[in-house]
């Protein structure tokens, strides 16, 4: 809920504080640097305090000191953060954003990492699914709430005012649900209770050698990690991209207003993806699900590519996408997290993310000069290159005989 509702209000606040700072002008690649700092932080600080959580004894566990500061800074500062806004206060309101990053960014590993601390490696697909689930589902309700509060230019300590809500209901809710974790969920006790499901899951590894806690990856393990990595980067630089420029291709080539429908329907049915995908994952295992996923991501993005008229069939395709996004999802995070043993999924969590926002900041710096070279209506056939290159990767992931392989999901 928080990133939907800052990634939607911040640039509009942005524009209209330099425009009242510096007078009116262009300030779309100043607004794009300073809305990049939270995958430019990600880069180094995620992987960061995954490791630093990997380490960490305390009376509330590993990953919960994390969860517990970065929470409740983050829900402190972020109403703080739209009334600079409304104040028209350039400078706190640049100074909250990056304080909301860092404490963001603080928990994130750490968070994530907490289910596969507790879920055994056979089960960490219907994890992952969970996660991306209840992800969605904020995100959606963030989207109803910037329906609702509507940002209209004018008078910051009028017009704008509304705007604060969000920001206010989102932290609201962000404490409630601190609260209620703190309540029901002990760590600790919660780790060891697991301790034997999880050394039972650890048979049923999909690594191609058993993982120790005190020694490193095997050859085949580590080759496989570099490759589901550079898998992942190649899938977020393609799909991000998507997602940034789409209003703009919408707009410029296809002539609607009305893009924000497509996207819509494309995460409604992600949302709707995301838990049934893993009977598909128990079925065929992991690799091939995501070589099933982004293949289709690849047909859907080319056909989209020839059609020029915004309308039934672009949004049928997004729908169509949103399956295939759903299932490489799913099933990328607990691949990479397969090859962790106890004592550092925190660590492994960090990379998986360094790559996701690494291609994220440097996707939309890229697509931009590739557009500016080539011209928007490469739009679908940038993001199927790229695709493209993470299903053949993929390809190169090597896994273990079939009969072990189906005992996944």
């Amino acid at each position: 809920m928080l990133w939907q509702v800052y990634y939607y209000y911040c640039p509009l606040y942005l524009d209209a504080l330099l425009t009242d700072k510096y007078g009116a002008g262009k300030y779309d690649y100043i607004i794009g640097i300073i809305m990049a700092l939270d995958n430019i932080f990600a880069i180094f600080m995620i992987p960061l305090f995954g490791w630093l959580s990997d380490k960490t004894k305390t009376r509330l566990g590993r990953r919960m000191p994390y969860i517990v500061v970065g929470s409740l800074i983050s829900l402190t500062l972020f109403p703080m953060l739209a009334l600079m806004a409304v104040l028209n206060n350039f400078f706190w309101f640049l100074a909250l954003m990056i304080l909301i990053i860092i404490a963001m960014t603080f928990f994130r590993a750490p968070a994530v990492a907490l289910m596969p601390d507790v879920t055994p490696k056979p089960l960490r697909a219907r994890g992952n699914a969970i996660i991306n689930f209840v992800g969605y589902v904020g995100a959606i309700i963030a989207s109803l709430l910037t329906m609702i509060f509507v940002y209209k230019d004018g008078d910051p300590l009028s017009a704008q005012t509304a705007t604060i809500f969000p920001f206010i209901i989102t932290g609201v809710l962000m404490l409630i649900a601190l609260g209620a974790m703190l309540v029901r969920f002990r760590e600790n006790s919660v780790v060891a209770s697991m301790r034997t499901e999880m050394e039972r899951g650890e048979k049923f590894a999909e690594t191609l050698e058993a993982v120790g806690e005190d020694k490193p990856l095997s050859r085949r393990d580590r080759a496989n990690l570099i490759i589901i990595i550079a898998a992942v980067f190649f899938a977020y630089f393609a799909f991000n991209a998507l997602n940034k420029f789409g209003s703009l291709y919408g707009t410029k080539v296809l002539g609607t207003s009305e893009w924000g429908l497509a996207t819509a329907v494309l995460a409604a049915s992600s949302l709707l993806t995301f838990i049934p995908s893993v009977k598909l994952t128990k079925k065929i295992g992991r690799k091939r699900s995501v070589l099933a996923g982004l293949l289709i991501i690849i047909i859907v993005m080319l056909a989209a590519g020839f059609i020029k008229t915004f309308g039934v069939a672009i949004i049928a395709l997004f729908a169509i996408s949103g399956v295939g996004w759903a299932i490489v999802n799913v099933n990328t995070y607990p691949m990479v997290v397969e090859m962790a043993s106890r004592n550092n999924v925190g660590r492994y969590t960090g990379i998986y993310y360094m790559a996701s926002q690494t291609a994220q900041a440097l996707t939309s710096i890229v697509v931009g000069f590739v557009f500016d070279w080539l011209g928007l209506e490469i739009y679908f056939f940038y993001a199927v290159v790229f695709m493209a290159l993470s299903l053949i990767l993929c390809l190169f992931f090597k896994t273990k005989e079939k009969k072990a392989a189906r005992q996944h999901a």
